[in-house]
């Protein structure tokens, strides 16, 4: 995988990735930067989100199960002292669908938390991460 960001003018920069998606990133006014853009660290726990989603859903799919609807929330805390990596992360999980089996959803969630979800591997490496789960009838 390669990515890249390119410095666009004070503290905002392009990203691009070699599938040739781009993003704006950028930073707070409280850092000298103008609110243009994902910061780099939001970018990580959307990250989490994406992956864990992505296997979550696939494993449901396989499993028959109707899911109409499904998010997942991501919330961080970090530490106060530099490099301020992420301590504690709550991913929450919110399905809608008909007849959800909740031993399925938690089989799945389970699995991309153990097994395939690599950005929950890296992140869990510096914090705690709580996984919470609702589920919703359609």
């Amino acid at each position: 995988m390669e990515a890249k960001a390119t410095w666009v003018s004070k503290m905002s920069f392009e990203g691009t990735v070699e599938s040739g998606f781009k993003l704006p990133l950028g930073a707070s006014k409280l850092v000298g930067g103008d609110e243009d853009g994902f910061r780099p660290m939001e970018l990580l726990l959307i990250g989490l989100a994406g992956c864990t989603g992505m296997d979550v859903i696939s494993i449901l799919t396989k499993k028959r199960q109707d899911v109409t609807a499904f998010e997942v929330k991501v919330d961080a805390e970090r530490a106060e002292d530099r490099p301020k990596v992420f301590t504690k992360i709550v991913v929450e999980y919110i399905l809608t669908g008909h007849m959800l089996d909740p031993e399925a959803v938690d089989r799945a969630i389970e699995l991309s938390a153990t097994k395939y979800c690599s950005a929950h591997a890296m992140l869990g490496k510096t914090a705690s991460i709580e996984i919470k789960k609702t589920i919703l009838k359609a």
